[in-house]
């Protein structure tokens, strides 16, 4: 009776240090060292139906390792994110890509920031780039205003 509870307390006592190694790897990639450029691929032609996703740097048993870019089957009112490396903290980052309901344009979310100045519509002071903030401006959403 006694060996099966010790049994089961060390079982239980060593699946504790799993967890975190499991939950820490299901949230990214950090590394402390930035990743290598992009390397330059041929993108083959469009197709109907299907989407390039670029290649990129992952990192495999402590080194970047180039994977390679590829078609991928168009989703229905999705768009395609593609795999990209981002600082954060002073550490890199690497952010899986995926289809998601908004497209994706380069560094930042399109629907969510109309003006493309890099911050989002509910952050954004001074919509229309004019140097004269919202709740000063007449006309907020007129770039060419002076």
């Amino acid at each position: 009776m006694w060996k099966h509870k010790w049994i089961l307390g060390a079982l239980v006592a060593s699946s504790i240090g799993i967890v975190p190694a499991t939950a820490s790897a299901a949230f990214g990639v950090y590394v402390d060292v930035a990743p290598p450029a992009p390397r330059h691929e041929l993108v083959p032609a469009p197709r109907r139906g299907f989407v390039w996703a670029p290649g990129y740097w992952d990192r495999r048993h402590g080194r970047f390792v180039w994977v390679g870019g590829h078609l991928e089957r168009e989703h229905r009112g999705l768009y395609w994110h593609p795999n990209r490396w981002e600082q954060r903290d002073g550490r890199w980052v690497l952010e899986r890509g995926g289809w998601h309901r908004e497209r994706w344009e380069g560094d930042r979310y399109a629907a969510r920031d109309r003006d493309r100045d890099g911050v989002p519509n509910r952050y954004d002071r001074d919509r229309d780039g004019d140097g004269v903030p919202n709740r000063n401006d007449r006309a907020p959403d007129n770039p060419r205003r002076q």
